[in-house]
């Protein structure tokens, strides 16, 4: 009952946010007589495919799921698992979907560095992003991301909404999700992947286009470092391994 009320409450937020921001859904402005009605239905057509995600979500994040090449969060090693928390999202298990302190100690964290080592955003609201919103920068799409967000938190538990992540996360060369990246780059199932190999994919979708081992192997490699480096920082590796990782030899696919 609580849950319930929880998300009529997102959901009444979410409508009322989405009419501020957006749009003027219940007052109409002035709009030429031969074009009216387009962007009236228009307007209400996304607001119901918006609020549709929020009510049913469950099903509409299975309407976006491949499920030809989906791997269980058992069948990818821990170490795959703890590469892509330590540098997309370090305090995972520790927010509900939106992360304020995640966001000043990666800002930090970039500042201090001099380059984007961390991102800001928890590893739900990328989720969310990559299965139902555009990149558009607008009040109204941050606003549904925030609410879908909490809205994924409350209907998965942590090991799903990790396991959908790294099944829609695009790695880069025209690879999508971990069983494509693993089969792709280094011609092996997810579940062989090593810790060097691990580290060097949890790199990639920082700029996957860009760090692509197929693109630009160095590239690739100081990514590597970066996760491996992070790692550490997290405790899920000591510096001996991780300096292990950074030196082992890879063999790619091709």
């Amino acid at each position: 009952m609580r849950k319930s009320r929880f998300l009529l409450l997102l959901l009444v937020l979410f409508i009322a946010c989405f009419w501020w921001a957006g749009g003027s859904i219940f007052v109409e402005k002035y709009v030429p007589a031969s074009t009216k009605p387009q962007n009236v239905t228009s307007t209400l057509s996304s607001l119901w495919d918006r609020t549709y995600r929020i009510i049913a979500l469950k099903s509409a994040v299975n309407a976006k799921l491949n499920k030809k090449s989906y791997i269980s969060i058992k069948d990818i090693p821990l170490t795959t698992q703890q590469a892509i928390i330590a540098v997309e999202d370090n305090r995972f298990y520790r927010h509900f979907g939106f992360d304020v302190e995640g966001i000043l100690r990666a800002t930090l964290v970039n500042i201090q560095t001099g380059e984007i080592q961390e991102g800001g955003s928890t590893i739900t609201q990328q989720l969310v992003k990559n299965l139902f919103l555009t990149q558009e920068r607008s009040i109204s799409r941050k606003i549904e991301e925030f609410v879908l967000s909490i809205d994924m938190e409350l209907r998965y538990s942590k090991e799903d909404i990790l396991e959908m992540y790294l099944n829609t996360i695009y790695f880069g060369s025209g690879m999508y999700g971990i069983d494509e990246a693993a089969k792709g780059y280094f011609g092996k199932a997810p579940s062989k992947l090593t810790l060097s190999e691990s580290a060097m994919l949890a790199g990639l979708p920082n700029a996957p286009s860009l760090t692509s081992p197929y693109v630009d192997y160095m590239a690739a490699k100081q990514r590597q470092t970066i996760v491996l480096n992070a790692m550490v920082r997290g405790g899920y590796i000591g510096p001996a391994m991780a300096e292990e990782a950074k030196t082992e030899p890879l063999k790619l696919a091709r």
